[in-house]
């Protein structure tokens, strides 16, 4: 039986923002109060390549914050690809909390396709 999901994502889980890090190979993510260019937030710092300020993720309320200054201070492709490793890794953990394996398939428009083998299903 086959089943397809769409998923919106809200930043919720510190362990899937760390692994959606390494997956990107990106710094770890840090914890605390980070200045964006005119206010501080307290989250997870996650630091995106040639970003001035840090992407803070409030696991609380799934709130992402950022100021890339429309782009001049980080390119927004990097915030998508990472989203994309969060709801990936996420939606992994989950499935494997669950006693599923999955299947990951990176495709060439730049989504990724996971399968989900639900146990005693093909």
């Amino acid at each position: 039986m086959s089943h397809i999901v769409s998923i919106q994502t809200e930043v919720r889980d510190p362990a899937a923002i760390r692994l959606a890090c390494d997956r990107l190979r990106l710094p770890e993510p840090v914890f605390g109060q980070a200045k964006l260019f005119s206010r501080s937030e307290t989250g997870w710092a996650v630091k995106l390549p040639d970003w001035r300020y840090p992407v803070v993720c409030d696991v609380a309320t799934a709130k992402v914050a950022f100021d890339n200054y429309g782009g001049r201070w980080g390119d927004r492709s990097h915030l998508d690809r990472f989203l994309q490793g969060y709801a990936v890794e996420k939606a992994k953990l989950e499935a494997v909390k669950k006693g599923h394996s999955v299947f990951e398939q990176s495709l060439e428009d730049g989504s990724i396709k996971l399968t989900v083998n639900v146990r005693g299903q093909a």
